[in-house]
């Protein structure tokens, strides 16, 4: 049998793996913000998967930014419906 290429989600964990230095290097909510945000892309491995990128780090950015996005539109969302009971 050849060599199989490893999926997505494998590369993804290995190179989550390979941030551990700066993650341990984190303290507090540091670390907390760091975990969430691995969270997020792990959220988006599917979507990462089909990006097909030569770099995996990228598809993991990429997923990032979308979790953060979302995350501020909820915000927008919810700051507006205080906005209009005042």
């Amino acid at each position: 049998m050849g060599r199989t290429v490893p999926s997505y989600r494998q590369a993804l964990e290995s190179e989550i793996s390979s941030w551990e230095g700066f993650r341990k290097a984190l303290r507090g909510r540091d670390a907390e913000a760091f975990n969430e945000l691995m969270k997020m892309a792990r959220t988006y491995a599917s979507a990462g998967g089909m990006a097909t990128r030569p770099v995996v780090a990228e598809a993991l950015f990429m997923s990032v930014l979308v979790g953060l996005q979302r995350q501020i539109m909820e915000l927008r969302e919810k700051v507006e419906q205080l906005e209009k009971k005042l």
